[in-house]
């Protein structure tokens, strides 16, 4: 069975209400998502998906409601603080730093947990040089996790389209997140590309890593997620089991779209 069947609830949202002027992007939202499992966030353009990630991850503050990540109500801290609890991201716009290498990219999620100091650096003490090989050995691990250990050295602004794709997925796990928040980690890959994304969430979650994905290739969400829940207007409209998706009319109506046209829905 999945472990969105028996894990202990992780993240809870409650009432969450986020307001832009006079636009309500999120409305009195609930979501629950369960420690160990893939929880996939759907819906049509506008739907309030990349709002709801970012008040999660603390980009925004909530207009109402609240948040609760493991023990902790997280409603008002900073991003920072929500990183340093273990909740990391990735955007849909790729947001590496191109002059620097693969690794360096990887490597830079992993430096705010460093303890050495400014002096150890300059010095180069012993305990610096720990941490710098700590690092590193951490970080070409993730590079191999996710299929990029050979291009290590090479510039991110020289990468493939989809291997960048990988290397931000590598950034943000690199520090072991408990929780990942993915906003459309497949956008702009082809169907292998795709599913090579999709294999690789699957063992991102059976690593240890709890993820909330925005994705609109429904062939991803379908496959990979525990539970889904379908958001409209910034309202949710549904929630359940990917089978339980694809079956409810008042879903199919509003995003999946009539028979024969569920292959890819826009996001």
């Amino acid at each position: 069975m999945s472990a969105a069947t028996h894990g202990e609830g992780l993240l809870e949202v409650r009432a969450v209400t986020r307001r832009f002027g006079g636009l309500l992007a999120v409305d009195a939202v609930d979501l629950a998502v369960r420690r160990g499992s893939v929880h996939g966030l759907i819906g049509p353009n506008g739907a309030g998906k990349t709002t709801l990630l970012n008040l999660i991850a603390g980009v925004y503050r909530v207009s109402s409601g609240f948040l609760r990540f493991a023990t902790d109500d997280i409603t008002r801290h900073s991003t920072a603080k929500r990183a340093r609890a273990g909740i990391r991201r990735t955007f849909q716009n790729l947001k590496l730093f191109g002059e620097m290498t693969a690794l360096e990219n990887v490597a830079i999620g992993l430096h705010a947990q460093t303890h050495a100091g400014f002096f150890d650096a300059v010095l180069s003490t012993p305990r610096h040089r720990r941490e710098e090989r700590g690092i590193t050995d951490r970080s070409m691990a993730v590079l191999q996790f996710v299929g990029l250990a050979g291009l290590a050295q090479a510039r991110a602004d020289s990468l493939a389209y989809g291997h960048r794709r990988l290397l931000e997925i590598a950034r943000a796990i690199v520090a072991r997140p408990a929780l990942l928040l993915l906003d459309e980690p497949a956008a702009g890959l082809n169907v292998t590309e795709a599913a090579h994304v999709s294999d690789l969430i699957a063992r991102i979650r059976d690593d240890g890593t709890t993820v909330v994905l925005v994705e609109h290739h429904m062939d991803v969400v379908m496959r990979v997620s525990d539970e889904i829940t379908v958001l409209n207007y910034g309202r949710r409209l549904a929630h359940g089991t990917p089978a339980q998706i694809q079956e409810d009319p008042v879903v199919i109506e509003a995003y999946l779209g009539r028979a024969g046209e569920t292959d890819r829905a826009q996001a």
